[in-house]
Parts: C-alpha cells; sequence; structure tokens
C-alpha cells in the first residue's frame, strides 16, 4: 500500500440512518473508521435543541420494536425520546373497495405498543450525537467518492479498495460499506449492481392536521389509486391533532393532487380515507417521490458491502424499508466485529458473505410480500377483489393469526443481530 495514503480499517460512503447505525455500532471498537458524506456534518445531522421547535419532518418512519433495540443499544433512543417519538399501540388496515377490515393491537401480542412514528431529522440527530462520542470515527463531510479501484493487496497481503474523493484525495479502505441510498453511485463504482422494477407508483408526503384524535393508531386504507397511511404524530403544546400521510398512487393522479390548492387537496385526502379522523383541515408543503423496487443480486465482493437501500428498496406501504436498513447495519456491524475479536479478514469475501447470507433472504421475502400486496390491492377484477376481502375478513376473526402477522411486523422474527434483539434476550441492561 502506498505509505502517502491515507488509510483506514471500514470507510462508510453515505451518512444517512442506516450509514450513521453502522458508523456507531462499529464506535470504540478500535476499528479507524471513516464516514464520507457530500453535506457538511452541520446539515446532516440537525441540532438536537432545535428539533423541539420545529415543524415536522413530512420524512418518517414507522420504526420497529428491532428497530428500537438496535437504536437504544447505541445509545441514540434516549436522545429521539427527548425530542419526538409517537407509539403506535395499533395498525387499522381496511379496503376503500370493499367492507373487509383488520386491526391489530399491541395488547394482542402482550406489548406496550406496535412501534414508532418518528421523524427522520430526529433519528438523525439523535445518532449524529452518538457519533460525535465515538473517537475512532472519522466524518469526511462536503466530499464525494469519485472512484473506486479494484481490490489490491498491501505488503501484508491484505486486501484494501483505494477511494478517489473530491479535490483528487485518496483513502485507502480496508472495506468499503456502501451506504449511499438506492440510486448509490459508489456501488456502481464498486463493480455491484442492482435489478429495478418500477412500481409505477409517486408517494406523497406531508404533515396534516386533522379533526379527530388519532387514537395512537397507524391507520391504512387500500384505496382504488393506491394505498394511503396516516401515521400518528406527537401533541404538540398547541393541542393540534396531527398526522403523517403516506399516499401511494400512480403518476399522474399524483401529479394532480400536487397541483390542487390546499384546500382542495385537504379535501381529497378527506374523501379517500373515508374521514376515519375526521376532516383534514390544513397541510404542509406536499413533497412526492418516485417508488422502485431494486434488490442487488450481491450484497458483497472482496472489500465492499451493500447495506440499506443501496442493496434493495420497497415499497412503503407497510413501512419496512428502514427496518430492513437498520437490520442490515447491525448485522454486518456484528459479522466484522466477530471477525476483528477472532483475528480474522473482516473484509475477504468469504467472510462477508455471512453478512449476506443472514440478511438477503429475509430481505427478499419483504420484496415478495410487499410486491403481493401492491398487486393485490391494485386493479384486479371483481372476482379478485371479492377473495381479498373475503381473505381479509378471514385473518381479522383469527386470533392467532393476528397475532402472527403482528408479530412479523415487529421485526423480531428470525435470525436477528444482538443489538436488535429484546432485552432479556441479549442480556442487555437498558439504560
Amino acid at each position: 500500500m502506498n505509505s502517502e495514503l491515507q488509510h483506514v480499517d471500514v470507510a462508510i460512503v453515505g451518512a444517512g440512518m442506516v450509514g450513521l447505525t453502522v458508523a456507531c455500532a462499529l464506535g470504540n471498537s478500535g476499528l479507524s473508521v471513516a464516514l464520507i458524506d457530500p453535506r457538511p456534518a452541520a446539515e446532516r445531522y440537525p441540532h438536537l435543541a432545535a428539533q423541539l421547535d420545529a415543524p415536522f419532518d413530512s420524512r418518517v418512519s414507522a420504526l420497529t420494536p428491532a428497530s428500537e433495540n438496535i437504536l437504544r443499544g447505541l445509545g441514540a433512543w434516549e436522545w429521539m425520546a427527548r425530542l419526538r417519538v409517537s407509539p403506535y399501540r395499533a395498525m387499522e388496515v381496511w379496503d376503500g373497495d370493499g367492507t373487509s377490515r383488520i386491526r391489530f393491537d399491541a395488547a394482542e401480542l402482550h406489548r406496550r405498543h406496535l412501534g414508532h412514528i418518528v421523524e427522520n431529522r430526529v433519528t438523525l440527530a439523535a445518532l449524529g450525537r452518538v457519533l460525535a462520542q465515538q473517537a475512532n470515527v472519522r466524518f469526511l463531510g462536503d466530499t464525494q467518492v469519485r472512484g473506486v479501484s479494484p481490490s489490491q493487496r498491501d505488503s501484508r497481503g491484505r486486501g484494501y479498495r483505494e477511494l478517489t474523493l473530491d479535490g483528487g484525495q485518496t483513502l485507502a479502505a480496508r472495506l468499503l460499506v456502501v451506504a449511499d441510498g438506492a440510486r448509490s453511485r459508489t456501488r456502481g463504482l464498486a463493480g455491484l449492481t442492482v435489478s429495478a422494477w418500477d412500481y409505477e407508483h409517486d408517494a406523497i408526503v406531508t404533515t396534516l392536521e386533522m379533526t379527530q384524535p388519532h387514537q395512537a393508531t397507524a391507520w391504512q386504507c387500500f384505496t382504488d389509486d393506491g394505498p394511503l397511511a396516516l401515521l400518528p404524530l406527537p401533541q404538540l403544546a398547541d393541542g393540534k391533532v396531527r398526522v403523517s400521510l403516506v399516499w401511494s398512487t400512480s403518476p399522474a393522479h399524483a401529479r394532480q393532487l400536487l397541483a390542487l390548492d390546499s384546500g382542495a387537496f385537504c379535501g381529497a385526502v378527506t374523501r379517500a380515507s373515508e374521514g376515519r379522523l375526521g376532516a383534514v383541515v390544513q397541510c404542509d408543503e406536499r413533497h412526492s417521490f418516485t417508488l422502485t423496487q431494486r434488490h442487488a443480486p450481491r450484497y458483497v465482493a472482496e472489500g465492499v458491502a451493500l447495506v440499506g437501500d443501496a442493496a434493495h428498496s420497497i415499497h412503503p406501504l407497510a413501512g419496512q424499508g428502514v427496518n430492513l436498513g437498520l437490520l442490515d447495519a447491525a448485522t454486518l456491524a456484528e459479522v466484522i466485529l466477530d471477525a476483528h475479536r477472532r483475528g480474522t479478514d473482516f473484509a475477504s469475501a468469504g467472510w462477508l458473505r455471512r453478512y449476506q447470507r443472514r440478511r438477503q433472504g429475509d430481505n427478499l421475502a419483504m420484496i415478495g410480500l410487499m410486491g403481493g400486496f401492491k398487486h393485490l390491492y391494485g386493479d384486479v377484477p371483481p372476482p379478485l377483489q371479492w377473495l381479498r376481502n373475503w381473505g381479509l375478513r378471514r385473518v381479522a376473526a383469527q386470533l392467532p393469526l393476528r397475532q402472527l402477522i403482528a408479530g412479523c411486523a415487529t421485526g423480531l422474527k428470525g435470525s436477528l443481530p444482538q443489538l436488535a434483539r429484546e432485552p432479556q434476550e441479549a442480556n442487555v441492561q437498558l439504560s
């Protein structure tokens, strides 16, 4: 290895929630870590105190108990809880074309809640606070990766990748973790690919003010145009009821909705949601983004690992995207630290395949399930509408089935990394 190169054990490209989770999980491990992002730290991680009085972020995540465990184990959850997190105790789903509905309740699982709705910037702010305490992690902001070399060997026979950054700066990393999102440039530079399928949906997101309480419930209606979710937000000092809207619909319909004035848009949401929370009286600025399903046939190569949306992206109708990414992050960190303790090369393709085997099957299963739901509740003939309504009514009537589905939605099933496990199972003392 060129002695003039800066070198680190792990370089993480992308300082979003997933990349930050990998960095924090490797904190104080004895490994040298560089976290690379095009935005300066001050922009990437909003100041904690500033969040208390800020308007709600239009981008929120429905964090599962497994994700809560990961964030709690890293020390981020205590900061998030001081800001704004909104626990939801139930989920209610109904078919706008039919007569079927189903309700999942935390009490049926003997839990206090099924998850939390959390603004993305709140999670980023808390993880940024944790990151600042990690002496072995260096943040390289305001720069991008412009090139990634093939795997090379140093004088001791260890593999590394040479990264070219803005301005010609170079960095040698034993392991490159690609966490820069669904449209990752770094993934292609490292020689890994994804397969992509257009969902033919755009998602509209915003914050709404409602006339009736949300009852700590996540509401989702399968409308003619696509799934519409109303997700509970914390109540502020003004006492108003607010929810986060995620409405997935055709691109043409999304353009029509975005072109409406505020009053007409509020009316459209009230009608589409069948007034379950009363009328929508106000909406914040609306944003939209295109929904595409992606999946990488390989998550790893020699000296490279993909995590989060860089490896897979799914339809948001069940809110599982970021939760899968956090499980990726915790699992990869666990695999790296296990190798480090054993004195094994954590960046070898053979060792990294342990991470791929643990995550790829679960991610593919969720992608398939979400794709099936999207098609089943799309534009289907009346016989299939009747069949799906009948099936939903049957599931709603069976407590064991409701418990099974709700249990899977908590993220606590399957082979989990230690950070994601329930405290008593992972033998972790809660703070």
